[in-house]
């Protein structure tokens, strides 16, 4: 019976709702196109979805100390553009230019929290910034994946597609560093209650400075994912990853305060945008509507999240 009241629980389905939501819409595409059920095609499906969940899982770190990054799509846009240039061509001067990058990321967060500087504003900004340097460095999409990065992306491992292994992989990895660590326990304490955790001696500005630079280091990651998926760049390839990494978050179950985040609902909130976009290019909706339709998905399950609150708080 104690098992049949958890499962019965809200915490149980909102904990639930991200992976519930990922197998409706794959259930969906299965019954499209059942030729998807199949190893090429779940490789074609979520191929594009690990570029994503990088960036998502970037945005949540920014989230996860109450603030918000409006200028992820440019930077991984930038870092695409370095990876197609300048990692391919001067290697070391592509990888001081990644390295530059971290480092104003970092000079970001303790400029956000020095001068108590609203975040949107701060990353609006900078979103102007990096587009305007990516268009500088390659004012016409070109350029191309440096070799050693597209073996990477496209290595085929045999029985599960490597997009699914990579998802599990990230998942994990965070899931471990950011919910069963004690560190982890400071870098959400940012963000559930600043002021515990300068009671305690710790150092704020220098969490908050780490959170930034790792938003930087996975952005880094899903920039060069893209590039080498697409083998080339263009200083515009990721913009939408802005706002696609905030639903992904959000739809994995994260708070915009609080520091109350989901990695694994993460990455399947990423996974479950990717899916979408591919459902409804089954059904032949014109990619103009697709944006609003992964709206309307992100509305529905926060609205179920809502019924499962309340649920919560009657108890």
């Amino acid at each position: 019976m104690t098992g049949l009241r958890f499962f019965a629980s809200p915490r149980f389905w909102r904990g639930a709702l991200p992976a519930l939501s990922l197998t409706f819409v794959l259930l969906g595409v299965f019954w499209l196109q059942p030729r998807a059920m199949s190893y090429f095609g779940l490789n074609l499906l979520f191929n594009l979805a690990i570029p994503i969940a990088l960036a998502t899982i970037a945005q949540m770190f920014v989230i996860a100390v109450n603030d918000l990054d409006l200028s992820i799509g440019s930077f991984v846009s930038l870092v695409a553009c370095i990876g197609a240039t300048w990692l391919q061509e001067t290697p070391l001067l592509g990888i001081a230019a990644l390295l530059g990058c971290i480092a104003v990321y970092a000079c970001l967060g303790a400029l956000i929290y020095i001068r108590q500087l609203p975040s949107i504003v701060v990353t609006l900004g900078m979103s102007f910034v990096w587009s305007g340097c990516a268009v500088l460095l390659l004012p016409t999409p070109g350029g191309s994946a440096p070799d050693w990065i597209r073996t990477l992306v496209t290595y085929k491992p045999p029985y599960v597609p490597m997009p699914l292994i990579a998802a599990a992989a990230l998942a994990l990895i965070v899931h471990f560093a950011l919910m069963r660590t004690s560190w982890g326990v400071l870098m959400r304490g940012v963000g559930g209650n600043e002021k515990a955790i300068t009671r305690a001696g710790w150092s704020v500005l220098k969490l908050k400075m780490t959170m930034y630079a790792l938003t930087a280091v996975f952005g880094i990651l899903a920039g060069l994912t893209l590039v080498g998926l697409a083998t080339s760049a263009d200083a515009n390839i990721a913009l939408r990853y802005t706002l696609l990494s905030i639903a992904g978050v959000i739809l994995g179950g994260g708070e915009f305060v609080g520091g109350r985040i989901s990695p694994v609902g993460a990455v399947l909130g990423a996974m479950t945008l990717t899916l979408t976009a591919s459902f409804l290019s089954f059904l032949r909706i014109s990619p103009d509507w697709q944006i609003g339709a992964q709206g309307a998905v992100l509305i529905i399950v926060l609205a179920l999240r809502a019924v499962v609150n309340r649920m919560e708080a009657r108890r």
